[in-house]
């Protein structure tokens, strides 16, 4: 915690650098994205807009933010906060490396906002990435985070205790899930796609049983009350999360003993698998591609980065 306080000391007496803002890992989304504002809890908010699903902490302490999407929103997003609050944004946490969770960071970053995130995070955005076929350059240093951890982390602001929790080799190597203790307010980050089939980056260090490890432990964290923020789609409450885990084991189990029959990825395929969970037309990821992920993840399970 020292080395934590120290850190944090000193990056909030230097000065944000300016450079171009970071390309995202996917295409770019289109200009102006409409944010919409729903409100959880008493100081807790959800921005929804064409990245990542935004958590806002907002009260006496300051504005606090959990991811920012893609840098052509950042206008959007700050306009959004300041009908919560009108002061700046102090924070941000990004649950992990991905453009459409840390496109912001780099516009947020020039006016003072500290980000955190975990070691890895901060790691894999240093270097060039390799995400569904497409290199990733690396981020410019003013996008970086500038305050990293290797498990939990907890802020003390806005009247909660809000905690950043690792979960290792789930969506990527470095997500965290993020929970307002007294709000009761959960954040899954890219470890929960709700009403979606999950990409799990496999190049950034995911796996099919850390992302059902990663779920796990998010319902121990959650109760029947509990506000539920995914990476991608509409709010959820815990029973969402237990049939989102059931599939995953599901998949998980069925093509395992695929695999043991010494099926190939293609006859696997051919099962069908996770076309029952496809319940939305022109998904981003397809049943044949989660499919294959959760074969070539436990074919090939990732090596420990830490």
């Amino acid at each position: 915690m020292r080395r934590v306080l120290a850190a944090f000391a000193i990056a909030a007496a230097m000065p944000a650098a300016a450079q171009p803002p970071a390309p995202p890992p996917t295409p770019a989304p289109p200009p102006n994205p409409e944010i919409r504002i729903e409100r959880i809890a008493p100081g807790v908010a959800v921005l929804f807009g064409r990245g990542g699903n935004i958590g806002v902490s907002w009260g006496p302490d300051g504005n606090i933010l959990i991811d920012d999407q893609y840098a052509p929103a950042t206008g959007r997003v700050v306009a959004a906060v300041r009908t919560l609050d009108a002061d700046p944004i102090r924070f941000v946490i990004n649950t992990h490396w991905h453009g459409d969770h840390t496109g912001g960071n780099e516009n947020l970053g020039r006016t003072g906002t500290i980000i955190f995130a975990h070691d890895n995070v901060r790691l894999r955005m240093t270097m060039a990435q390799l995400v569904r076929g497409e290199r990733v350059p690396p981020s410019p240093s003013g996008a970086l985070p500038v305050i990293t951890f290797s498990q939990d982390l907890t802020f003390h602001l806005n009247g909660d205790d809000i905690r950043a929790i690792h979960v290792d080799h789930a969506h990527t190597d470095g997500d965290s899930l993020i929970h307002w203790t007294r709000a009761n307010v959960l954040h899954m980050g890219d470890t929960y796609f709700n009403g979606l089939l999950p990409f799990i980056d496999l190049d950034s260090g995911g796996s099919i049983d850390g992302a059902i490890a990663a779920v796990e432990r998010g319902l121990q964290l959650a109760n029947d009350e509990t506000r539920i923020i995914p990476g991608h789609g509409p709010m959820a409450r815990r029973a969402d999360l237990v049939a989102y885990l059931a599939m995953l084991r599901d998949v998980r189990t069925r093509v395992a003993a695929a695999i043991r029959q010494r099926r190939t990825l293609a006859q696997i395929q051919a099962l069908r698998i996770a076309d029952r969970y496809n319940t939305r037309p022109n998904n981003f990821i397809s049943p044949e591609s989660f499919v294959e992920t959760v074969y070539r993840s436990l074919r090939n399970p990732p090596a420990d980065h830490h």
